[in-house]
């Protein structure tokens, strides 16, 4: 069985070579599996590309793609998914953190019969803020997107061809991977493993690039559009309810002041409320007008081996 192994690449011209000669390690002690490669470079500074041009020239089973510019990790890896073959897709990072040492045990479990199994560490060596960002990463999808329960999700992941298939239909210029696979399926499973240290530099998601992840689940749910109905009419109707007791009161106690304060923190409470629903319709419009003008999902600057 061929497993293609997908990885984006940003930066990694110190560790690309060592995931990828690891990875045909552990392959080779797996008689019943061969692997390929497809690593994206999503526009390093460095000379990462140089990298993968020379992998590509001594492992005739290594492709290589380099992008036009920086479009991120989920649109480099929709990038490699349309040059994938393989009967099994695998992901995972360019930095070794998922380590290929975990691989048997990700293609163990989806021969259960699963449609994609995510490898699921029990305890996290990142940043402070990336450890938060997953965090609010498995709350949000679980809410926003219906994710399984009990079902968390990581960067190393292996699916079936059948997944792959449906997810290169999809051409939105922001795609989110995570909440693409829960769209197509509903039969996740995941897998212990162990999470390594990352050997060189770090990570390259800034606060900016979290956020702009973060808010990509604006493309695949309708929940914050019902939050803000929910929150219109709640506040709408507590509004009604304290104007009648405001007016009762008035007519029992004329000498009542009318209470300048509390009138100036209703308004600021309402204001922000509506501001905070324009901003949320505001991203739907914003998704809405980019995917009509065509902006592209990645452009493709040089290929080698494909």
């Amino acid at each position: 069985m061929l497993v293609t192994v997908v990885i984006p690449c940003y930066n990694s011209e110190r560790s690309i070579r060592q995931v990828v000669e690891l990875t045909m390690e552990e392959f080779s002690r797996m008689p019943n599996y061969e692997c390929d490669f497809v690593l994206v470079n999503d526009y390093s500074r460095d000379n990462t590309f140089e990298v993968i041009k020379q992998l590509a020239a001594e492992y005739p089973c290594v492709h290589g793609i380099s992008l036009m510019r920086n479009f991120s990790q989920h649109n480099a890896t929709m990038c490699a998914f349309n040059y994938a073959d393989g009967d099994l897709i695998l992901g995972m990072d360019d930095d070794l953190q998922c380590h290929p040492s975990q691989i048997p045990l990700l293609l163990e479990t989806i021969e259960q019969g699963y449609d994609l199994v995510y490898g699921v560490y029990p305890s996290r060596k990142n940043s402070a803020l990336k450890n938060f960002s997953s965090w609010l990463n498995r709350i949000t999808s679980r809410k926003l997107l219906g994710r399984p329960k009990g079902i968390e999700a990581s960067n190393f992941w292996v699916l079936t061809k059948a997944i792959k298939d449906e997810l290169i239909k999809y051409k939105n210029y922001n795609p989110e991977v995570d909440a693409l696979f829960t769209r197509m399926t509903s039969n996740i499973g995941n897998v212990t493993i162990e999470h390594h240290k990352r050997e060189y530099g770090s990570s390259g998601y800034t606060l900016k690039k979290l956020i702009h992840l973060w808010l990509s689940y604006f493309n695949y749910t309708v929940v914050p559009l019902r939050f803000v109905s929910i929150m219109g009419g709640t506040t709408a109707g507590l509004g009604f309810v304290f104007g009648i007791i405001t007016a009762i009161r008035k007519l029992l106690d004329p000498g009542m002041p009318a209470g300048w304060a509390s009138i100036i923190c209703i308004m600021l409470l309402f204001f922000g409320m509506v501001l905070l629903s324009l901003g949320i319709i505001g991203e739907y419009i914003g998704n809405i007008v980019l995917t009509l003008n065509s902006t592209p999902q990645y452009i493709i600057r040089e290929k080698v081996n494909l």
